[in-house]
């Protein structure tokens, strides 16, 4: 058992499948170790993408928190890093347009969160790296996925862990040349002298490049009217039935409105469920809609129901969950325009989020429309507010306009 795990059950409560005391016992059953949850949400992924970069010694990411191996890992980091400061390394040393975009296709490699795009756009926004959006979709389209993890399948990290990690999976990479290994590693000198003693993938746990779980990585970035910047999704967790969906919009202000909608059971199987207003400068600071997500997987409505959001989800995310809509409601964007009703097309194959409404429909509405009142204000929210940036960005702080 893990967290997502938990919010799920919560939704299968909901639908009266489970009892309040096996919803109490999955509770207790949930994090029975210490360290991060062992799944493949956003803490495992950007650890990941840690290793990658070469920040992390080998297996770093994957090995079971407290174990032998940890403790003779955290020694050997604690050696690597007094060298590294004697010798003079810096970040940036590791962090390249290279070195992201090997990042980016381990974590597209094994299904990773879609919270690295905002953290890699960032990153690279901080070292003046040319990353940007699309750059994710390209990678995803050349790079299939090799792993899936809880909770888009039963294997949990520790699974992938003994399967060789992220070293597997960027051997298995590098043989195809789809990633650089002339870039520095922690501890071995390079990528290149480190992938020299990686394990080879399983090809059960970890498939190899030639028999992938899927010929594309986990994620997906989707334009049209609704996305004019871009939307992303972790197509590797959306069932193959709803990666084409048409529904009507059933629109909600925030994650609170959502809930309750869910709660209350006003959602139809086939509808759209549309958050709006939480995106960096709506939340403020683009809540994640990890229960709400969740809720709408243990109510057995993954299979019949998306969801379309400014907001951001979980690594533990799985379903038709369509986040970081860009531009944002609160920045006057398209998606403020949908009302109640309103046909909403998803294609994720064609990289497609639309509305049937025309461009001048769209603008009449956005004349008329009143944004609600910020969820929360005040002294650092509203200068938050006023700099951050769009999730196609990394949804950073910025003066420069």
């Amino acid at each position: 058992m893990v967290a997502s795990d938990v919010k799920e059950a919560m939704g299968r409560r909901v639908r009266g499948e489970i009892s309040e005391t096996q919803l109490a016992a999955i509770e207790r059953c949930a994090c029975t170790a210490p360290g991060a949850c062992n799944m493949m949400g956003t803490a495992v992924t950007m650890a990941c993408i840690a290793e990658a970069l070469g920040f992390g010694l080998p297996h770093a990411a994957t090995v079971e928190a407290l174990s032998q191996d940890h403790i003779a890992l955290i020694r050997s980091a604690g050696e690597w890093i007094a060298t590294a400061a004697k010798d003079g390394a810096t970040a940036r040393q590791h962090i390249t347009l290279a070195g992201l975009k090997n990042a980016a296709r381990v974590g597209l490699a094994v299904g990773g969160s879609s919270n690295m795009v905002l953290h890699l756009l960032a990153l690279a926004r901080e070292v003046d790296a040319d990353l940007a959006l699309d750059d994710f979709d390209s990678l995803s389209r050349q790079t299939p996925l090799l792993g899936k993890f809880k909770p888009s399948s039963d294997l949990t990290v520790t699974d992938f862990h003994h399967a060789g990690g992220v070293p597997a999976v960027m051997r298995e990479l590098a043989d195809g040349g789809l990633i650089e290994t002339d870039l520095p590693a922690a501890g071995l000198g390079t990528l290149e002298r480190r992938l020299e003693d990686a394990p080879g993938v399983d090809g059960e746990v970890l498939r190899t490049l030639e028999s992938p779980l899927a010929e594309e990585g986990g994620l997906a970035v989707l334009y049209g009217n609704l996305a004019p910047k871009g939307a992303v999704v972790k197509q590797s967790a959306v069932l193959p039935q709803m990666r084409v969906h048409t529904g009507p919009a059933r629109v909600c202000e925030s994650e609170e409105q959502v809930r309750e909608r869910l709660l209350s059971g006003d959602v139809a199987e086939g509808d759209v469920l549309v958050i709006r207003y939480e995106g960096p400068r709506g939340g403020p600071g683009m809540r994640e809609l990890s229960i709400p997500a969740a809720l709408l997987v243990g109510m057995g409505l993954g299979e019949s129901v998306a969801m379309v959001t400014d907001g951001r989800y979980s690594g533990a995310t799985r379903g038709p969950c369509i986040g970081h809509v860009a531009p944002e409601a609160a920045a006057g964007a398209p998606l403020a325009a949908v009302c109640e009703g309103d046909t909403i097309d998803i294609d994720i194959p064609a990289r497609r989020l639309s509305v049937r409404l025309s461009d001048d429909e769209i603008a009449q509405r956005l004349r008329e429309h009143h944004a609600p009142a910020p969820k929360a204000s005040g002294g650092f929210l509203d200068i938050y507010r006023a700099l951050a940036r769009g999730a196609d960005e990394g949804a950073g702080l910025s003066v420069d306009g």
